[in-house]
C-alpha cells in the first residue's frame, strides 16, 4: 500500500502530523472539535502502514467524529486512510460524510467494501449512498442486497430528488387496532428484522392506511391485555412521500414531531422519517439559504479550487453588473463631484449604510419565508414595520452623519443633504429587503438565491441617486 507523500508539517495537510493542542474535547469551551494530536497519530500510523495503530484510535471516535477527520485531511491522506483501514471502520461513515466526499471515498472503496456497507445500512442511508452512483454500479450494488430491500430501495428512488419518499425508512413497525399491548410486544420480541431506530407502532387498517400510533412508551406502560386501538392516538400527522423535503423539516419543526408515517398517493403507509433525519434537513436547508444569500450555492469546504471559483464566478459577474450600474448613476453626477470633492468622501457613506439596512431586512425575511412565519396574513404588517423601523434609523443615523459633515465640511447645508439622503436610502433598503424576497417567492424563486444582489443594487443606486442628486440640486 503506497504511503500518503510526506511533505508537510500539518497532519491535515499532504505530510505527517505533529502533536498540537491536545484534549479532545477537553472542555465545553472547544465544543466537539478534534482532537489534533488524534489526527496526527493516526495521520502518521497511516503512513507508516500500522494498520492496527491507526484503527485502535479510530476506536475512540464516533462515526461522525471519523467522518469529520476524513473531511479535515488532505485528499491524499483521505485516500490512504479509506485504502488502508476502511475494513476496520463502522460503514455508518459514509452516511455522515458531506456529499462531495462522499463521492470520492465511494470512488476509492474497492465494490466488495461497498456492497458489504450498504447491507449494513438502513434502506434510507442506502438510497443516500447510491442514488448519484452511474447505472452500472448502482445495479451491481442493489443486487447484493436481499430482494425486500432492494423492492424498497427502487421504490425510494423512483420518488423526486429531495422529496419525503427519498429520506424516509422503508422499515417500519406496524399493527391492526385489535392487536393487544401483550401481542405487539411479542412480535417485537420475535422480529428479527426490526428497525434499528423507532419511537412508536403505526396502527393501520387492512389496506395498510394509518389510523393512529402508539409511542412505545405507552406500550410498555400498559398491562398486556389492552387493546392498541384504546391506546392510539388518532391525532397524529402524516407526511406524502412526494412532499419536499423542506415541508418536512417544517412539519417536524412546528408539531414538535418524533417521528410520522409517509404515505404514497393512495394513502398507504410506506415508511416513515424519524426525527435524526429532520434534524439533517433542518440543518442543509439553514446553511443552503446561508450560501445562497452569499452567493456560494452548494459550495463546500471540501471543494477544490476550481469547483470554488465554478460555484463563485457567476454572482461575482451578476455583482459587477450591478456594480457598473451605480457607476453609471454616479457618472450622471460627474460634474456636480468636480466641483465639491466632498461628495466622492461622502457618498460611500450612504451606500455602505442603505446596504447594511437592506442585509438586515433581507436576512430576516428569508429565513421567515423559509420557517412559513412570513406569509400573505402578515405581510403588511411587516412590510409596514420594516418601513418605519427604517424611517427611525434612517432618522437616528441622520443626525449623527448630518452633525459629524457639518462639523467637518463646515457647510450645514451639506449636512443636510447628506442626513436626508441618508433617510431616503435606509428607509428604501428596508423596504426592499422585505418587499423583493417576498416578491421572488410568490415567483416560485428561492428567495436566498437572487434577493441579496438585486437589494445591494437598489441601496446602491438609490443612494447615489439621492445623495448625488440632492447635492446637484441644493449645491449648485
Amino acid at each position: 500500500m503506497p504511503a500518503a507523500p510526506n511533505n508537510s508539517d500539518d497532519p491535515i495537510g499532504p505530510g505527517p502530523g505533529s502533536a498540537l493542542a491536545e484534549g479532545r474535547p477537553a472542555s465545553r469551551e472547544d465544543g466537539y472539535v478534534l482532537d489534533r494530536d488524534l489526527v496526527a497519530k493516526v495521520c502518521d500510523a497511516v503512513e507508516a502502514g500500522d494498520e492496527a495503530d491507526a484503527l485502535a484510535r479510530l476506536q475512540e471516535l464516533h462515526a461522525a467524529d471519523i467522518a469529520d477527520l476524513l473531511e479535515q485531511v488532505a485528499p491524499e491522506r483521505r485516500a490512504a486512510i479509506v485504502r488502508l483501514l476502511w475494513g476496520g471502520i463502522d460503514n455508518e461513515v459514509l452516511v455522515e460524510l458531506d456529499e462531495g466526499i462522499r463521492d470520492e471515498v465511494l470512488a476509492i472503496l474497492h465494490p466488495a467494501d461497498l456492497t458489504e456497507a450498504v447491507r449494513e445500512l438502513d434502506t434510507d442511508d442506502v438510497v443516500y449512498l447510491v442514488e448519484d452512483l452511474e447505472d452500472d454500479r448502482k445495479k451491481a450494488v442493489l443486487e447484493t442486497l436481499d430482494p425486500a430491500d432492494r423492492a424498497a430501495v427502487n421504490r425510494s428512488l423512483k420518488y423526486p430528488e429531495d422529496s419525503a419518499g427519498r429520506i424516509m425508512q422503508t422499515g417500519f413497525v406496524k399493527a391492526p387496532p385489535f392487536w393487544t399491548v401483550g401481542q405487539t410486544i411479542d412480535m417485537l420480541r420475535a422480529d428479527d428484522d426490526l428497525p434499528r431506530q423507532f419511537y412508536s407502532v403505526i396502527v393501520v387498517d387492512p389496506a395498510l392506511r394509518p389510523v393512529g400510533v402508539v409511542p412505545l412508551s405507552v406500550i410498555l406502560g400498559n398491562p398486556r391485555p389492552v387493546v392498541l386501538e384504546s391506546l392510539m392516538s388518532k391525532d397524529f400527522h402524516t407526511l406524502c412521500a412526494v412532499d419536499p423535503r423542506e415541508d418536512v423539516a417544517y412539519a417536524f419543526n412546528q408539531y414538535h414531531l418524533v417521528s410520522a408515517p409517509v404515505v404514497d398517493g393512495d394513502g398507504r403507509v410506506v415508511g416513515v422519517i424519524t426525527i435524526d433525519d429532520a434534524m439533517e434537513i433542518l440543518e442543509e436547508e439553514a446553511e443552503e439559504d446561508i450560501r445562497r444569500l452569499a452567493g456560494v450555492g452548494g459550495e463546500e469546504l471540501s471543494d477544490n479550487v476550481r469547483a470554488t471559483v465554478r460555484a463563485r464566478f457567476p454572482w461575482l459577474l451578476v455583482n459587477l453588473a450591478t456594480a457598473v450600474l451605480a457607476s453609471v448613476v454616479i457618472a450622471q453626477f460627474d460634474a456636480a463631484m468636480r466641483q465639491i470633492i466632498a461628495l466622492a468622501v461622502l457618498m460611500p457613506i450612504v451606500a455602505s449604510m442603505g446596504g447594511n439596512a437592506g442585509t438586515q431586512t433581507l436576512t430576516v425575511a428569508v429565513r421567515a419565508l423559509a420557517t412559513r412565519d412570513l406569509t400573505p396574513t402578515n405581510a403588511l404588517r411587516v412590510v409596514w414595520r420594516e418601513t418605519a423601523a427604517g424611517f427611525v434609523n434612517g432618522l437616528l443615523l441622520a443626525a449623527l452623519i448630518g452633525a459629524m459633515t457639518w462639523l467637518w465640511y463646515d457647510r450645514d447645508v451639506l449636512g443636510g443633504v447628506i442626513a436626508l439622503a441618508m433617510i431616503v436610502n435606509v428607509v428604501a433598503a428596508g423596504m426592499a429587503g422585505i418587499l423583493i424576497p417576498m416578491g421572488f417567492d410568490r415567483l416560485g424563486i428561492d428567495p436566498a438565491l437572487a434577493s441579496g444582489t438585486l437589494v445591494t443594487t437598489v441601496t446602491d443606486v438609490v443612494g447615489f441617486f439621492a445623495f448625488l442628486g440632492l447635492a446637484a440640486v441644493v449645491l449648485l
